[in-house]
Order: C-alpha cells, then sequence, then structure tokens
C-alpha cells in the first residue's frame, strides 16, 4: 500500500511540471468592450495549431482566471466567441487605461494547457454624472461681484480620451465658471459672481452646469445650480395706494370686516414681518368705532355706525417691518359710509274728523296728513297710499310737500258700512322697502234715508173658517237699515170696507211687532176672501213707510151636513112611494137628491143603503142617489118596504142625512090628477148665495115668462078629436096614470152642478102632453126655497118628456 501511494504522488509531480512548461508561451487578442453576444473573438484551433477534432476529442475547455466567463469555444469550428457582454468597467473596477481579461485553455490526453489574455478596450458607453443633481448655493444680496463658489465635479467611467473633457454653464448675466486641471488630469469648476445680486428682484437664480466627456461621439451629464439670495433689511414697506376709500354699511355689526390692508415689503423673514397701528392723525372717536388688528392689518366694526351721525370716517395707518433698523410706510383709509334704510317713514295726522254723516258731499275733508323719513336719497322717499283690502269712497289728495289732504271721493251709506277703519300706509323707496301705517276711525252718522221693507210683496195667508176671534194669523215683519228712531217701525192697516164692514172691525195687528189677528169668526159660506193693505212707517224725520198686500185665504170645513132636497117630506116625516106589483126590472122608483153648502170634497155627497127591508129587490146608486127594482115582485114578497137612505159628504171627519122611504105595491093603478107647481121651502142655503141665486132667480124668471108664452099660443090651437078606448085597455091606461099619481117622486133624471164650491139640483120632472106636473107636497112655512119646472125644450107639435127644475130664492 506505501508503494502504491508513492507511485501515484510521483505521477502527480510530473504532470503538474509538464503542464507548467506548456502554459509558459501567452496568446493575447483585443476585443472592444460591449460587443453582441455571439461575436468572433478569435480561431484558437488555428492560432494555437490544432486539429479542431482533436477539440472534442480532448475534452477542450476554458477557465476564466479570477473573472466570469465571458467567452466560449466553439468546439466544431475551433473558434472563440462571445458568451456574455463585457462590461469594461465591471471587470476592471479600478480607473486605468489597460484591462485585461486572464484566461486559459485546457486539453486532455495528453494534458495541454494555453494562456490566453483578452484585452477589453474601451469605449464611450458613459456619460458624465454628477454626484449631486442638484446644488443649493446661499449667497447674500450684500455679497461682492468676484466671489467664488466651488461645484462639485461630475465624474466619467470612461477612462482616456472618453473621459470629463470640459464644462459649461447655462447662459447668465451673474453668474460663470472657471475651470480648473488637477494633477491626475482631472477637471475642477468654479462659480464666479459676475455683479451684485437683488433678492426683490431675484430671490433665486436657476443654473443648469453640464460636463462633456472627449469620446466620439461625445456624451455629457448635467446638474442644477440653485442660488438662493439671502436679505437684507433695504426696502421700506408700501401700501398699494396712498388712499383708500371704503364703503361700509351703517348699522353692521361688531366684528364686521370693514377691510384689509396690505402693505408690501420686498424684504423677507423678519424684514418683511410687517406691524400694522394707527398714528396720531387719526381721531379717537374713530378709533373707538374701528379696530385695526396690527397683525393681518384687518380693519372691523368696534361701535355703532350712525350715518345720520357721521356719514363718512378717516383714519391713518402705518405698517412698519421687523427689521434691526425698521422701515415703515403710511397710507389714508377713508371709510364711508352707506345709508341704510334703518329709518321707518312716519305719519302724523295733523286734523281729522272722526264722525261723518252719511250724506256729506263728494270732497268733503276728513283729514290732514304728513309724512317724513330720517333716511337719505331713496331711502328717504316716501310714498303714502291708503291701504285697500277693499274699495274703500276716499282719496288722498297731495296739498304741498310731505302735505295730503283725506277727502270723500264717492258717496258713503252707513247701510252698507257704518264704520272705516281707513289705514294709511306709506312706504319709502329703500331696499328693502320700510312702511308704516297709522289708522284712522271714521264713524259714519245714519240719517233716515231707507224706507221700510217687506220681506215679500204680497203675504197670502190661509185661514180655516170657524177659527177663535182674537187668532194670531200671521207675523208680518219690515226691515229698515237705518238705526235708532230712523229704524224703529210702526205697523197699521191701511182702512178698506168690504160689504160696509172696515177692515179694522175684522182684523188687528199689533203696531209693534207685526202680529196679525182674526178679529171675528170667518164663514166660508159667506166670505171666501178678504185682501187689504198694512203699511210700515219709520220714526224718522221725516218718516219713510212702505206697504204690503195681504191676501186672506178662508178655507172651507166640513161644518155643513148634507140636505135632502128629494124627495121632498115634511120634517121628520117618511116618504112614501107606492108602484104597481108588476113593475119591471130596473124601474126607477124614486131618487133621492142632497145638497152640501160646502165645497169641494166637503160637499161631495155619496148615497148608501142604511136600511132595507129585501136587499135582493132594490138597488141604490151611490152616486146619482136612484133606487130601481132588481128584480120583479113575486107573491111572495110583502106589500110594503122600508128604505133607509144615508147621504154622506166626503168631509174630514164626514157629516151625513138620513131619509125613510115606505114603498107600497098596488094591484091596479090609481086614478092621477093633474098637478100644480108649489114652492118648496128648504132652510138650506145661506147669505153668503144670496147675489148668486138672485140672478139664477132672474135668468128663470125670464126663460119662465117666456115659456108661459109659447104655452099661450100652443093651447089657442084648435083641440084634436078625441081618442075612444077600447074598455080592454082603459083598465091599464087608468092603471097607468094611478101609478103616476101616487109616486111622490116623478124624477127622470137628475144633474149635480158646481159652482163656486156649491152643489144645486135641477130636478127632471115627468111631463104630460108638454105640461109641468110636480107633485104637490106639504110645503113647511118660512122655508127660502122652491123648486120651478122649466121646460127642456119647447116645440109646436110635440110633447116634452121632461122639465128641468131650478132651484131659486123666493124673495
Amino acid at each position: 500500500m506505501a508503494l502504491f501511494i508513492a507511485r501515484t504522488r510521483l505521477a502527480a509531480v510530473l504532470t503538474a511540471m509538464a503542464l507548467w512548461r506548456c502554459a509558459l508561451s501567452i496568446t493575447r487578442y483585443s476585443i472592444p468592450e460591449e460587443m453582441e453576444v455571439g461575436s468572433f473573438v478569435a480561431n484558437l484551433a488555428t492560432d494555437l495549431g490544432l486539429d479542431v477534432r482533436s477539440l472534442v476529442e480532448r475534452r477542450a475547455k476554458l477557465d476564466v482566471i479570477h473573472s466570469k466567463n465571458y467567452l466560449d469555444i466553439n468546439k466544431e469550428t475551433g473558434e472563440l466567441i462571445i458568451r456574455e457582454r463585457i462590461d469594461r468597467e465591471s471587470v476592471c473596477m479600478t480607473k486605468t487605461t489597460s484591462c485585461f481579461l486572464k484566461m486559459d485553455v485546457i486539453l486532455e490526453n495528453p494534458v495541454r494547457i494555453f494562456n490566453i489574455e483578452l484585452e477589453i478596450m474601451d469605449i464611450n458607453d458613459n456619460a458624465p454624472v454628477f454626484r449631486r443633481k442638484t446644488m443649493h448655493l446661499d449667497i447674500s444680496e450684500a455679497t461682492p461681484p468676484g466671489e467664488r463658489f466651488s461645484l462639485t465635479n461630475a465624474v466619467d467611467a470612461d477612462v482616456g480620451a472618453n473621459s470629463i473633457k470640459t464644462y459649461y454653464l447655462s447662459e447668465s448675466q451673474d453668474f460663470n465658471i472657471d475651470i480648473q486641471t488637477g494633477s491626475d488630469g482631472s477637471k475642477y469648476v468654479d462659480l464666479v459672481l459676475n455683479a451684485h445680486l437683488n433678492r426683490e428682484e431675484q430671490p433665486i437664480h436657476r443654473l443648469i452646469l453640464t460636463a462633456v466627456d472627449g469620446g466620439v461621439p461625445a456624451r455629457s451629464g448635467t446638474a442644477s445650480i440653485v442660488i438662493n439670495v439671502l436679505d437684507i433689511n433695504d426696502n421700506p414697506p408700501v401700501f398699494a395706494q396712498p388712499v383708500f376709500a371704503v364703503n361700509v354699511s351703517e348699522n353692521s355689526a361688531a366684528g364686521t370686516v370693514v377691510m384689509t390692508l396690505k402693505a408690501t415689503d420686498l424684504d423677507e423673514g423678519t424684514n418683511a414681518e410687517l406691524v400694522y397701528s394707527y398714528t396720531l392723525y387719526t381721531s379717537e372717536k374713530t378709533q373707538e368705532i374701528f379696530t385695526l388688528d396690527p397683525n393681518t392689518g384687518e380693519i372691523r366694526v368696534k361701535g355703532v355706525i350712525d350715518y345720520e351721525e357721521s356719514p363718512s370716517f378717516e383714519m391713518y395707518v402705518q405698517a412698519q417691518d421687523r427689521g434691526p433698523n425698521p422701515l415703515s410706510g403710511h397710507c389714508k383709509v377713508m371709510v364711508f359710509v352707506t345709508d341704510l334704510n334703518d329709518n321707518y317713514p312716519e305719519v302724523t295726522i295733523k286734523s281729522m274728523k272722526s264722525m261723518l254723516t252719511e250724506d256729506v258731499p263728494v270732497g268733503t275733508l276728513i283729514a290732514v296728513v304728513t309724512v317724513r323719513d330720517r333716511d337719505s336719497g331713496a331711502n328717504g322717499q316716501v310714498a303714502l297710499a291708503l291701504y285697500q283690502q277693499q274699495s274703500l269712497p276716499f282719496l288722498l289728495n297731495k296739498s304741498s310737500e310731505d302735505y295730503f289732504e283725506l277727502i270723500v271721493s264717492k258717496p258713503l251709506d252707513r247701510e252698507v258700512i257704518g264704520r272705516y277703519e281707513i289705514t294709511l300706509m306709506v312706504t319709502d323707496k329703500g331696499s328693502p322697502p320700510l312702511a308704516e301705517n297709522e289708522t284712522i276711525a271714521l264713524e259714519i252718522l245714519d240719517i233716515n234715508d231707507n224706507a221700510p221693507r217687506f220681506s215679500q210683496s204680497v203675504y197670502t195667508i190661509h185661514v180655516v173658517e170657524n177659527n177663535q176671534p182674537g187668532a194670531l194669523l200671521t207675523s208680518l215683519s219690515a226691515f229698515d237699515p237705518d238705526l235708532n228712531e230712523n229704524g224703529y217701525l210702526v205697523y197699521f192697516i191701511m182702512e178698506k170696507e168690504i160689504a160696509n164692514t172696515s177692515m179694522s172691525m175684522l182684523f188687528s195687528i199689533n203696531p209693534e211687532n207685526g202680529d196679525l189677528y182674526a178679529l171675528k169668526t170667518f164663514d166660508y159660506e159667506r166670505e171666501r176672501d178678504y185682501l187689504f193693505h198694512i203699511e210700515a212707517r219709520d220714526s224718522g224725520v221725516p218718516p219713510l213707510s212702505s206697504n204690503v198686500t195681504v191676501h186672506i185665504i178662508i178655507l172651507d170645513q166640513n161644518d155643513n151636513t148634507p140636505l135632502i132636497v128629494s124627495p121632498w117630506r115634511a120634517r121628520g116625516s117618511m116618504v112614501e112611494e107606492v108602484i104597481p106589483r108588476s113593475t119591471e126590472k130596473g124601474h126607477l122608483i124614486a131618487k133621492v137628491i142632497a145638497i152640501d153648502a160646502d165645497s169641494e170634497q166637503n160637499a161631495r155627497v155619496t148615497y148608501q143603503l142604511l136600511q132595507i127591508s129585501d136587499a135582493s129587490l132594490f138597488s141604490l146608486d151611490q152616486y146619482n142617489g136612484e133606487i130601481r127594482t132588481t128584480r120583479m115582485f113575486s107573491y111572495r114578497d110583502p106589500r110594503q118596504q122600508r128604505l133607509v137612505i144615508v147621504a154622506k159628504d166626503n168631509g174630514n171627519p164626514a157629516l151625513s142625512a138620513t131619509v125613510t122611504i115606505k114603498i107600497s105595491t098596488v094591484e091596479h093603478a090609481m086614478a092621477f090628477s093633474e098637478t100644480t107647481e108649489l114652492p118648496l121651502e128648504y132652510d138650506v142655503f145661506s147669505d153668503l148665495n144670496l147675489y148668486l141665486v138672485i140672478g139664477l132667480g132672474a135668468v128663470s124668471f125670464l126663460l119662465l115668462i117666456t115659456i108661459l108664452v109659447i104655452i099661450v099660443l100652443k093651447c089657442q090651437k084648435p083641440k084634436p078629436k078625441a081618442i075612444k078606448i077600447p074598455p080592454a085597455n082603459r083598465n091599464s091606461v087608468i092603471s097607468r096614470n094611478s101609478v103616476i099619481s101616487q109616486r111622490s117622486s116623478t124624477i127622470a133624471d137628475s144633474t149635480l152642478i158646481s159652482s163656486d164650491a156649491y152643489w144645486y139640483s135641477l130636478f127632471l120632472a115627468e111631463t104630460r102632453k108638454g105640461k109641468v106636473v110636480v107633485r104637490q107636497p106639504i110645503i113647511p112655512k118660512g122655508a127660502g126655497y122652491f123648486v120651478s119646472s122649466i121646460p127642456r125644450s119647447i116645440g109646436p107639435s110635440e110633447t116634452t118628456d121632461s122639465r128641468a127644475s131650478t132651484l131659486e130664492f123666493s124673495k
């Protein structure tokens, strides 16, 4: 083992000795820095005498000593190429003119080493650079010209001709540079002051220093030089103008800024710090109203500013700096007070009338008014007007400067407006305008210029008949808009006679309140209405009056019982009718006629059967009162039948009257004798229809005379021959005439006629040979009415079957 180790060491020593001998020969190359990657440097195979194929076989490699491996061997071509860009300044840190990159090319089998030195040649790839991009210098404006100031030099990584060659300074009248060369060839530069500096003109100077190298093309670098000129107190404070004028509103609040004074001092620092103050020329009153801030020069309101007391102020102000030797400047401030509209206009009533009668003429003076305003200009110009919420009958006339007259412009009417609150509004022309008002109370006195007025022209009053005497009918009220005695009314009934009766006997009115009373009981059947006038009169001087029409309408009351006028009977007696038993069905037995003195519904009469012996034998028409047979008589029917008929009006409550009819049947008719017209008297009519009955009676009388003349003329004609009647028929004729004579009512037709709410009956009686035939009843004594029969139609050769009956008033 020891022997093996010894042999190994020996072999290593021999190998090292062989390599050292080969390395003694050095190959040198020169290339510029910053060559592109892959650039060709040299052909090692050719320069070293090597076969290109052996480079691969012998594992050729490149070993760079103390540096990065910037190069590489292309084993296929034997060329030395750039592997990475080479920066000379990075490879050779020291600033030397020569820069080498040492490396070895090592081959194996056998081992062989070639020494190679690669010189990196400098190119101008670096521009000069200043260590400080900006250099600040402080130079007092008192520094004399020629003073020198050292500047920081620029450096250039390149060497030789590529290093810094010279410096340039930007154009300046106050500065230039002085370039010096050191022992190592470095260039140094100084800044030289050419003229006096004035900080107030140019407090800062900005210069550009440029360093240029000697490369081709040349490169340069720049640096800024900022020179601050130091101040000295060589300038006094100066105001923008010697006199300032400012406006301030009166009544400005305390603390209001009037203005800010600003003096300028071209110096700086304490030399430019200013203190403001009043001079002795400023009055104490002004200093009491305005304050001056010593630091800012701000003038503020301190007291009360009143334009009316002082329209302007003068202030003298100085500004002093804080330099070692203080300098000062002065100015004058004129403060003009702007008048504000702070005084309300005033209205003064010099003379005034507080009361006027409503009949005063247009143009009557009410008051004299003056106005004034303490303000000035537009603020003191005033306008006086009437404040009108509605149209007022007044007018303002300007009589002289600030004097006005208040007069009546339209007729007054107390009844429309009895009191006026006249507001006088005075307004100035300020902005905003101020206004003041004064109110005048004017009372309008009344005169009697209005007549009483009723609410309606006609009062229609409805009164039900049978009223109580003294009953209140209505209350009439008139209105008089006047006051006191002029509006106190008294009511009268204007006299008028109706049927020789004065209105004051029928009606009474309360003179104070217009209550109208009835003094008597009214009867609709006597008088249906009354028309008169009522006067309302005031108590003015002279008095005025007006009247109204009163129409009293009497309303009907159901106070009259129907009166049965047919069939006629003595008071409380029974009516008897005789008829043959052979009477046919539907035969008219009798006709009940009743009249009612009332009107309308109260006089509308209907008929009803109150009692009847045999309801199947007779019928009664409820409207015309006709009693007829409903069947023929049989042998079982009794010979006498009794009917009780009630006549009822339509009033509320209804009133009625009854009549009892006894009907007797006979086998044969009885003999009939001529009947004559006899008066029928009834106590139906009252005095109310007296005039109507008289008129109807006169017409009936004339008609009756005419009929009688015609009858006389007819009777003078030759009588016709008598007709023999066979015995067989004689009994039937006698029977028929007997039946007719036995009937107490031979009414064939009946009609009810209404006139002024009264019902009248026209009775039509059966006639024979044109002569009037009426049953002769027993007439009660004292009756005021009778029934007269008048032919319905008259002819020279025909017989009238029926006659018209008219109810007449007996004289």
